[in-house]
């Protein structure tokens, strides 16, 4: 986080780490994505979230390489507040992965 604040100038909020962790998951490299796309990204990384805790998993991929995912067993939260919690937990989960772990 120190570092994307150095380089950027502000420290990331968490739908800024959506889209990063969205971006990441596609693996398509740097590109210019429209506001549909970046919803999309941010769905993505929602769902890759909340599979480290086994709510979702990687079904396949399309045709064009975007990830989809299936829902194995629903998010437990009563509000949303409690929903964004888990996901900055698992965000810091997701950075603290190397590249080479399994879930």
């Amino acid at each position: 986080m120190q570092e994307m604040e150095a380089r950027f100038g502000k420290r990331p909020d968490l739908n800024a780490l959506l889209l990063l962790i969205g971006i990441q998951e596609l693996n398509q490299g740097i590109t210019t994505f429209t506001k549909e796309q970046k919803q999309d990204l941010m769905h993505i990384a929602t769902c890759r979230l909340f599979s480290l805790s086994g709510h979702y998993e990687l079904e396949r991929a399309d045709e064009d390489g975007w990830p989809h995912y299936k829902l194995l067993r629903p998010v437990p939260f009563a509000n949303l507040k409690e929903q964004e919690r888990m996901l900055k937990w698992h965000v810091l989960e997701y950075f603290a992965l190397d590249p080479g772990d399994s879930l």
